[in-house]
């Protein structure tokens, strides 16, 4: 199926609004307990597998419109419907907490192996929408690695030491902050690695 273009606030929905709902669904139930086949599982446990199917419809839909998934949202759902069922299985909330660490040492993993072989695998993934030169890749690259290294070991020492209320605040909202203004400092900085379309430079 070809890629299609859709509107960009439909996209952000469909990326960012299962994540919402989840913080949503934990806010209503997260004091209340919820007995299955005579098991207690807490309200944090529930709102973590209403988030699988919650998350996989808006996949759905969003493979729908636009013909494509990006292989971060696969492997993102792959490890919400793991850990979901660990957690799920177990009745353990930590296995979903632990999810967030996985994902980003995963990352910070990936880009370290290409580095290690001098070569940027973000500029695979993002050069047709940011042409810049090969050094500004490989910047771009490592500070990207160091940061979700950071946010792994962020992720790991919030889930250990603070409340669930507060992990799931900073899991919802402050990651993906963090992430989203690092990305554009980084690519307000390597702007001088820039390569200008010629018609552009001609300009």
């Amino acid at each position: 199926m070809a890629e299609k273009t859709i509107n960009p606030v439909v996209k952000q929905v469909l990326e960012l609004g299962p994540t919402l709902a989840f913080f949503l669904i934990y806010l209503r139930i997260r004091d209340e307990t919820f007995t299955v086949g005579g098991v207690d599982y807490t309200g944090f446990i529930v709102s973590a597998l209403i988030f699988i199917p919650i998350l996989l419809a808006a996949m759905g839909v969003l493979w729908m419109l636009t013909g494509k998934l990006s292989r971060m949202q696969v492997f993102t759902a792959f490890m919400v419907i793991f850990f979901g069922g660990l957690t799920a299985y177990f009745n353990d909330e930590r296995f979903f907490k632990m999810k967030t660490t996985i994902v980003y040492g995963v990352m910070a993993g990936l880009l370290g192996i290409g580095l290690l072989r001098g070569q940027s695998y973000l500029q695979y993934v993002m050069e047709e929408f940011l042409p810049m030169e090969k050094e500004g890749w490989m910047i771009f690259t490592r500070r990207l690695c160091y940061m979700f290294a950071a946010l792994g070991i962020a992720n790991e020492i919030i889930w250990r030491t603070q409340t669930t209320d507060l992990w799931v605040k900073l899991e919802t909202f402050a990651f993906p902050v963090v992430l989203m203004v690092f990305l554009w400092v980084q690519i307000y900085k390597l702007q001088r690695y820039f390569i200008v379309p010629p018609e552009e430079a001609k300009d």
